[in-house]
C-alpha cells in the first residue's frame, strides 16, 4: 500500500505505508530499512526520532495523518516558523509515538533526545546491543558494532561513515577503519556510545 495521503486516522500494525515527502523522497521506507511499528523491529526512540527529524513543510501533513490533535491546533503548529517549528516536531514525535507505544515511551524517547542533543549525555531509551565480554577480549571490528547494533545496514555503509567522518565512539571521531573496540574502551558501567551522524545513536553494553 502506498499513498502520499489516506485517512487521517494512523496506520494499523500490520499495514505499510510509503509516503513523500515534501522534497519529493519516500518517506515510510529509509535508507535503513522500513520504520516498523513494532518495537521489536524499531526501537521506540527511534521512531521517535523519526518523527522529530520531519521536513518543515510535513509537520502539518503529518499531524493530520499520525496524530489525533485537534485540527485548528494542527492549523497553529504548521504556521509556526524558524526555530518554532522544532517543537511542533516534537509534538508530532510525542503523539504520534504515544499512539502506537504509549505516554511512558513517548516520554522517555523525547528525555532521551534532550538529554542526548542538548546536554550531550547519555539518555536511558537509547537502543541497546549487547556484545559478550569474551568477544571483547578478542576484540571486535568497530564497523561490526555499526552494522549488529542497527545504526547501519552493512560492514561496507558502516566503513563509508567512518571515512566521511560521521562515525563516533563516546562522542570521539573514528578516523580508523580497522579500529578493533574491545574491553578497554568500556567504562565503569560497561558501556560504550556509538553515533552515526548527529541523530542517530546507539549503547554497546557488555553482558
Amino acid at each position: 500500500m502506498t499513498t502520499a495521503a489516506s485517512s487521517p486516522k494512523p496506520p494499523s500494525t500490520t499495514s505499510m505505508l510509503v509516503l513523500t515527502t515534501a522534497s519529493g523522497e519516500k518517506m515510510g521506507k529509509t535508507a535503513n530499512g522500513a520504520v516498523w511499528l513494532k518495537s521489536e523491529m524499531l526501537a521506540p526512540y527511534d521512531y521517535w526520532q523519526f518523527w522529530r527529524n520531519c521536513e518543515d513543510a510535513d509537520v502539518g501533513r503529518l499531524l493530520r495523518l499520525f496524530t489525533e490533535m485537534p485540527l485548528d491546533e494542527i492549523a497553529r503548529l504548521e504556521k509556526l516558523k524558524g526555530a518554532e517549528i522544532n517543537e511542533a516536531k516534537k509534538i508530532l514525535a510525542n503523539e504520534a509515538t504515544k499512539i502506537i507505544h504509549g505516554d511512558k515511551a513517548a516520554e522517555e524517547a523525547e528525555e532521551t533526545a534532550r538529554k542526548t542533543f542538548e546536554e550531550g549525555s547519555i539518555g536511558d531509551a537509547l537502543p541497546v546491543h549487547e556484545v559478550d565480554k569474551g568477544v571483547l577480549q578478542q576484540g571486535i571490528p568497530v564497523a561490526n558494532l555499526f552494522k549488529d547494533s542497527g545504526l547501519v545496514s552493512s560492514n561496507g555503509e558502516a566503513r563509508r561513515l567512518i571515512k566521511g567522518g560521521g562515525a563516533r565512539l563516546n562522542d570521539e571521531k573514528i578516523s580508523d577503519l580497522d579500529l578493533t573496540v574491545t574491553l578497554d574502551h568500556f567504562g565503569n558501567d560497561d558501556t560504550v556510545k556509538l553515533s552515526a551522524g548527529k541523530k542517530k545513536h546507539a549503547l554497546i553494553k557488555t553482558k
